[in-house]
């Protein structure tokens, strides 16, 4: 049984100072900042952003469950900088941000530094990086018992790129960094899962069945782009996996709790995941084969 919670994208990081861009840098042509596409509603990109599972929720379960850190699980940050257009950059920058959660929350600083440039490098590239600190997130990711102030900063600059991709036409690269977001964080949880049979995880696994079927909706408003048209072909074959788990829910007793001297009412519910092995093993699988098909892995 898992408590149902509003769970929201704590991207641990993307980030750039202002100055000027060295020459070996990614640069990008205006055409391509501004690509034509359909309006995006705000309220329903904002009610995916505070629904899809944070990679930082991804990680600390995986941690609680004390299994081990592995590299292998990760992309390489070198690799995924390297991509040359914006519908590449904003999804292998949502899918970094997953990375780095990871292995923030295994304390692993050496290698957060690498993830840290490359989403740096790609935020520049895409012209948001003037909403991060990027020396203050290295410093902060650098440094132990920093971690609070890392999310909190990391979340920050996360919301206001989104608005200000939105506020500038280009809702079509934030629904990519999401889907990034989404794919990479399912990615982790479910390698682990192929390795170690836990309930939680596979719970949370079950779940995002929810999440997806929201994705959807928004990555299918630029299906007349062909990125989108690929990605959405191959994340609505997730969801025929994701359609044979059953999700139903419990509501428990209200409980009544003081806040600021007032009496509040508060209704508990709970979800309960039915999922073959058959069907979690489908799901391992085909996530698998999309994360690495559309991250050139």
């Amino acid at each position: 049984m898992v408590t149902r919670l509003t769970i929201f994208v704590l991207a641990a990081v993307i980030t750039v100072s202002c100055g000027q861009r060295p020459s070996d840098t990614l640069a990008l042509g205006e055409d391509e900042l501004r690509p034509e596409q359909l309006e995006v509603s705000g309220a329903a990109m904002e009610e995916i952003i505070q629904n899809v599972a944070s990679p930082i929720e991804v990680a600390a379960l995986i941690n609680e469950l004390n299994i081990p850190f592995s590299k292998s699980y990760l992309a390489v940050p070198e690799k995924l900088s390297t991509s040359t257009t914006s519908y590449e950059m904003a999804y292998s920058l949502g899918a970094l941000t997953a990375d780095l959660g990871y292995l923030n929350m295994y304390d692993k600083t050496g290698s957060s530094v690498n993830y840290l440039t490359a989403i740096n490098r790609l935020a520049d590239a895409l012209q948001v990086g003037q909403f991060f600190d990027f020396p203050t997130l290295k410093r902060l990711a650098t440094t132990s018992g920093n971690l609070d102030s890392l999310l909190f900063l990391s979340v920050n600059g996360f919301n206001r790129m989104d608005d200000y991709l939105r506020e500038t036409d280009r809702s079509n690269l934030s629904a990519l960094m999401i889907a990034g977001v989404w794919i990479e964080g399912l990615y982790l949880a479910t390698q682990v899962a192929r390795e170690n049979n836990n309930r939680d995880l596979r719970n949370m696994i079950g779940e995002q069945k929810l999440i997806l079927n929201n994705l959807l909706l928004i990555l299918q408003n630029f299906s007349n782009e062909k990125v989108f048209a690929d990605l959405l072909e191959d994340y609505k074959s997730l969801k025929i996996i994701f359609d044979q788990v059953k999700i139903t829910y419990e509501i428990g007793e209200p409980q009544a709790i003081e806040k600021d001297g007032m009496l509040i009412i508060v209704q508990s519910e709970s979800s309960h995941v039915t999922m073959s092995d058959k069907t979690l093993n489908s799901i391992i699988e085909i996530t698998e084969e999309i994360r690495n098909r559309h991250l050139n892995i």
